[in-house]
């Protein structure tokens, strides 16, 4: 099950992909992680998925990571006495605390900590920003507007607030019982929703105590101001580009992606796009040329994982998505240019052992012309240094802990296999070059970039490079 690319890809699964069947596709296709949303899922829906994907996993004995994504709060406005109505640009519309069915002029909001929070001058976006108003007078009871752009506004549809932080916090209670629920049940990854302050991130570190990978969801403008605060506590991220798209202006979205991408890269942290990457592909087999451009932008830009939404969870072509997503990675890292873009964005190693033996892994590998860098990982956090090098070699991931391969499995060009510890150093080198071998990465008179800690088999000691050669059993 070697893929022919480095970037991974997150498939979400949905009504479109919910059978063993399909979601076999979906993997033999080139997913990697399968997300479960969970405003669309309940405990007993993630249980049933989760039990078919590890059926996969164990048919064919590979790591495959699982992603909970939580649906943190949502702001909503209330309902209307007709099924819709419609706001003129430079009227007045009221949003207040009555919960009687509003019209025209007015409609119930029943959040009250937007009251307390909003500042005459900023704007609200209701129903995915299509109708943008601006605070012109603030009440403790009441929010009077001007209609910026109007449109029709129907009940429940959701208000962002991109000038505001909302003193509300990341989990709701249904987001905890969730969280709790995910972690019970073995689930890889958290993806955290309204992040706006490193706070949300910490709260949700507590209750999952490592149980799981917290994957910060950047999709508020008060996360782009914490962002470098941010990063440390978190994981992994996700450029979550439908809700920072509303709350951003939408020209400034592709600056921001490589930002964050390289903030993440520079971290050493997995960083994930995603958002309508092939939307099109909802109902279309083929993908817009536009579509194309934005995921190989992704590749290009050295973005761990690709992410598909609705076009897997609903879509009408959810294998042939993966198929085109997988199609262009291939393609992309393939390109002449890309090891040299790749190559461009790369940091400077920190001043710590395990930095610099990956660091020299990736230089000595590529000068020689090695078949892979094999890296002896329990905790992950060697296999991620060697990820955030991205390497022109492949890298292969030994790890004895099920978990750790299942979590890796979002990094960028880590193939996972779960082995053994190394009894020493003699077992180190043959076990990866059989490996090696085993995996089709290598065959006799290649040679091979070994990274490990000594001693044997603890945790976060990386300190020896040793070049292998594989040789005739």
């Amino acid at each position: 099950m070697r893929r022919k690319r480095k970037a991974k890809i997150i498939a979400t699964l949905g009504p479109a992909s919910n059978s063993q069947e399909m979601i076999e596709k979906l993997f033999l296709s080139g997913v990697d992680v399968f997300r479960i949303n969970m405003s669309h899922s309940s405990h007993d829906e993630m249980r049933k998925r989760h039990a078919l994907i590890r059926n996969i996993e164990k048919k064919y004995n590979r790591p495959i990571g699982v992603l909970a994504d939580l649906q943190g709060p949502k702001l909503r406005v209330g309902t209307f006495e007709d099924d819709e109505v419609m706001l003129i640009a430079d009227h007045e519309f009221v949003l207040d605390q009555d919960p009687t069915p509003g019209d025209s002029t007015r409609v119930y909001l029943p959040h009250p900590e937007i009251f307390d929070a909003v500042e005459i001058g900023h704007y609200l976006l209701v129903n995915d920003g299509r109708i943008r108003v601006k605070v012109i007078d603030v009440a403790p009871d009441r929010i009077t507007t001007k209609v910026i752009y109007g449109g029709l506004l129907s009940a429940r549809k959701g208000v962002n607030l991109p000038d505001t932080l909302v003193p509300l916090p990341a989990l709701t209670e249904k987001d905890r019982a969730d969280l709790k629920a995910a972690c019970e049940d073995g689930i890889d990854w958290i993806a955290l929703s309204f992040v706006q302050r490193p706070q949300d991130v910490a709260e949700a570190r507590k209750l999952v105590r490592g149980r799981a990978g917290i994957l910060a969801k950047i999709e508020k403008p008060s996360a782009l101001k914490y962002l470098d605060d941010i990063m440390p506590l978190c994981d992994a991220i996700m450029i979550a580009r439908g809700d920072l798209g509303v709350e951003l202006p939408v020209e400034t979205v592709p600056g921001w992606q490589k930002r964050i991408t390289r903030a993440a890269r520079k971290a050493g942290k997995p960083v994930v796009v995603a958002t309508q990457m092939l939307e099109s592909m909802i109902d279309e087999p083929v993908p817009t040329r536009a579509e194309v451009s934005d995921v190989a932008t992704a590749i290009f830009e050295g973005a761990d994982a690709v992410m598909l939404s609705a076009e897997s969870a609903m879509g009408t072509w959810p294998e042939k998505a993966v198929e085109t997503m997988d199609a262009i990675a291939i393609s992309v890292e393939g390109d002449p240019l890309f090891a040299n873009i790749i190559g461009a964005q790369r940091r400077d190693p920190e001043a710590t052992s395990a930095d610099a033996i990956s660091n020299a892994a990736r230089s000595v590998a590529e000068t020689l012309n090695a078949a892979a860098i094999i890296c002896y990982t329990g905790s992950g956090s060697t296999g991620l240094r060697v990820s955030r090098e991205r390497p022109e070699v492949p890298i292969i991931a030994l790890t004895p802990s099920e978990r750790t391969g299942r979590r890796l499995s979002i990094g960028w060009g880590l193939h996972c296999v779960l082995t053994q510890d190394a009894k020493d150093q003699d077992d180190m080198v043959s076990r990866a070059c059989r490996i090696a071998v085993d995996e089709n990465f290598a065959r006799h008179g290649d040679r091979i970039i070994i990274t490990a800690g000594i001693p044997l088999g603890t945790p976060g000691k990386t300190n020896m490079l040793r070049i292998a050669a594989i040789k005739k059993d």
